[in-house]
Order: structure tokens, then sequence, then C-alpha cells
């Protein structure tokens, strides 16, 4: 098989979209998949390396989506790759819920050395995002012995149960799914103080409230980066009252904002941290990282029989390695490179406004009379597509940027320009 190398020639397509192969995937993806899956267009992805992504018919995209915000390393790293397949050649799997494995130990010895504040820290392991966000709901029940728990209008928690009740991004959602796990209170994000009062003094009494659970930048939510005072906001409010702050960090984390925790650019130590997606650059893994006091549930009250999984956790090593060492200062520059396309974008080009993000997590809004432009969003999306650039959607009508780490800065100034060139095509008036 022929090297799948990152080049100046990518985007490369070599025919119509979808091409033969990928539209006969398609038709028997139709047979026996999911209704509920969403695709936004019609990509059947073959192999990828860093930024690039070939599909079936050996069509060349720039992709910017990163398996939404997951292939921190890029995909398919060589670093990452040999420490999963030297693991899987030893070892696939053992439980580390009863059993015990040196990639699991050396994983939570490393995330709990890197994740915010001084004070000891205790790991578990997940399989996913929300998997992660239902053991946070456990726990901080479990610790506080309270049962209300706090969450933002336009959160995005993932879609089991609890997961899904805290969520308040899109109706859809939850509809045909209640009843919610009760005892879920909202607030807008990027609130005052006065307003958390307000829901304390009218509704939630907060000796009852056992976690405020929020994203440091809202991700499904469209990549909104909140006033620098909120999260500080926060965890004086939950000091104040015995409260747990809860930070998921599933999409920001892991170095996509230019620092490894997206909370740190605010200075706040969570008491738990959820984690995923970019944390083993592809392969299933997620975690909660806890103050040791507070993970205090006896064994057996939660475990998960994949989580932790050897293979994956040497993938999270190498990921972990990679993006200290190499990716953190890349996606700090690259990120000021993109930021800055994309406001001048937005000056230029009419319908793109709001430039906004941290890092290599940003978005922009696709307006019409200065009124949130869906439609059109969805155009734009469609014809970078296209035209060889992947791109996903985020909030209402923005359209968001997440290349993996590694991304160079000729692969921002192609992307910016077909972006820019998709602005144009899609332009009605």
């Amino acid at each position: 098989m022929t090297p799948l190398v990152e080049t100046p020639t990518v985007p490369k397509l070599i025919t119509q979209l979808p091409g033969p192969k990928a539209a006969a995937l398609i038709a028997r993806d139709d047979q026996v998949l999911s209704p509920s899956y969403t695709r936004d267009y019609p990509l059947v992805a073959h192999r990828g390396r860093g930024c690039v992504l070939e599909d079936i018919d050996g069509n060349l995209f720039l992709d910017f989506t990163a398996g939404i915000a997951v292939t921190a390393t890029g995909h398919a790293h060589p670093r990452v790759v040999a420490a999963a397949v030297e693991q899987a050649e030893r070892l696939l799997h053992m439980s580390g819920t009863d059993f015990y494995y040196q990639a699991e130990i050396e994983l939570a010895e490393r995330l709990a050395k890197l994740a915010p504040g001084n004070s000891p820290k205790r790991v578990l392991f997940t399989n996913s995002g929300a998997e992660s966000v239902e053991a946070a709901i456990k726990l901080a029940r479990y610790a506080t012995g309270r049962h209300r728990l706090i969450s933002f209008f336009g959160a995005f928690h993932g879609r089991t149960y609890g997961a899904m009740s805290l969520g308040g991004s899109k109706s859809l959602h939850q509809r045909g799914f209640g009843p919610m796990l009760p005892g879920i209170h909202r607030l807008a994000y990027d609130c005052t103080e006065r307003e958390v009062n307000e829901l304390f003094a009218r509704v939630v009494p907060p000796d009852e409230v056992a976690a405020i659970v929020v994203e440091p930048l809202q991700g499904e939510g469209g990549y909104r980066v909140p006033r620098a005072d909120f999260l500080p906001m926060l965890r004086e409010v939950c000091d104040r009252h015995g409260i747990l702050l809860v930070v998921d960090e599933i999409q920001a984390g892991i170095g996509r904002t230019g620092k490894m925790f997206a909370c740190q650019h605010f200075n706040v130590v969570p008491d738990i941290v959820c984690l995923a997606k970019g944390l083993a650059s592809g392969m299933p893994l997620g975690a909660i990282v806890s103050r040791a006091d507070v993970m205090c549930w006896p064994p057996g009250s939660h475990a998960s029989t994949f989580g932790g999984n050897p293979v994956s956790c040497q993938a999270a090593l190498a990921t972990l390695e990679l993006v200290e060492k190499e990716y953190l200062d890349n996606t700090v520059i690259r990120g000021r490179e993109l930021r800055e396309g994309l406001e001048r974008i937005a000056r230029e080009v009419p319908h793109v406004a709001n430039a906004r993000g941290l890092g290599l997590m940003l978005a922009v809004d696709l307006v019409h009379r200065g009124e949130a432009a869906p439609v059109r969003r969805n155009a734009v999306v469609q014809e970078a597509f296209r035209r060889g650039l992947l791109l996903l959607g985020c909030g209402t009508a923005g359209i968001r940027f997440c290349p993996g780490l590694c991304v160079t800065s000729e692969q921002i100034a192609t992307a910016l320009s077909i972006f820019r060139e998709a602005c144009t095509a899609t332009a009605d008036d």
C-alpha cells in the first residue's frame, strides 16, 4: 500500500463526491445503521495521517474536525500507533477494575500529576465522555450526600441519561426520552453571581446542591468562551456552599486550547475533571480526575469493564507525551494564525461574524442581516466538503475549526482560503 503522506497537494479530489465506492458503502450503511446517527456529508473515511484524511475512493481531504476534536496528535501518529500495537501484541485486555496492570497505573499517575491543583488526586477510567460525566454525577452525589445538580443552557455533556439530563444544547437530545434525571437546574452560561444567588433564593437550596457542572468553553453549544471572571465566580460560590465544581474538559482538554486543561486559562482548580476525546488520540478512553478526598466511594460502587483498557492507556501515554513536549507550543502559534485569519475573513466577507475561541478550538458564525443563519452555515459546510475541507457546525449557526494539534501553517492557510471560497460560493445576496 502506498504510504499516505501530508503533501502540498491536499486537498486532492479525483472523483465526484461521493465517489463510486463511497456511494456503495453509504447505501449499505443506510440498510443497517441506526437512523439516529448524524452525517453532515457523504464522507467514507479510509485512512489518515496528521491532518490529511483519505476516503475510500482515494480523495484527499484537509481535516479540520479531528474526528470531533478527538485525534489530538493527528490521524495515526506513528508514536501513538506504535504504542498501541506494542501493547496489543502483549495484552489486549484485562479489566483494570478487578486486576492490575502497569499501563493503567502509569496513566493514572500521569493524569493525577497533570491535573490542576496541588492536592492528591485519584483517577477513574471510562470509555467515553458521557461515561465520565455519569461517573462525576455519581461521585458528586455520593461524596456530598446531596442530590441536586446545576448545569447551563447551551451545554452538551453526552447522550446517556445523566449526561443527557444535564445538557441544554438542543431539545432534540431529550425529545421522547423522558423523564430525565431529577434534581437538575440550569442557568445561562456565563451568568453572573447575582443570577446564581437568585436561583438559590427562589428555587434551589444551596445546601442540597452536590455539584455545578460546567464546560470551560462550551463545545457543541457554539465554542463559546466565557468572560474571565465566570469560572472563578463559580469556584467561589462552590467553596462558600460546600458544592463540588465539576469541569467538563472532554472537548476542550488535552491541549486543545493551548493549555493542557482549558480551566487553567482562568486559574481555576476544579474538584472533578471529566476527560475523553483527545485523551488517547482516537482510541476509546475517558476518565475523571478527582481530589483524593472527594473520591471516597467504596469498592464496587462504580467501575467499568473496558474503562482503562491497556491498549487505550498506552495510546494515551504516548498522546500526553507528544502534546506536552511538541504540540502545546504549536497549538498556541497555529491557533493564533488561524484566529487572525478567521477575524480577517469576518471583517472582509459578508455573513461571517464572531470569530472566537482559544488555541485550536475556534469558531465563527454565519449570519444574515445580523441574525444567526443556520441554513447558510450548513451550505458553507457542504461547499467546503466539496472543495476538500472537512468542517463541522456548532451552536445555532457556528462552524468550528478544531484540527489536530499537529496542524501546519501551510494547512491553516489552505483551510482559510477554502473556507473563504466556500462562503463566497454560497452567498445569495
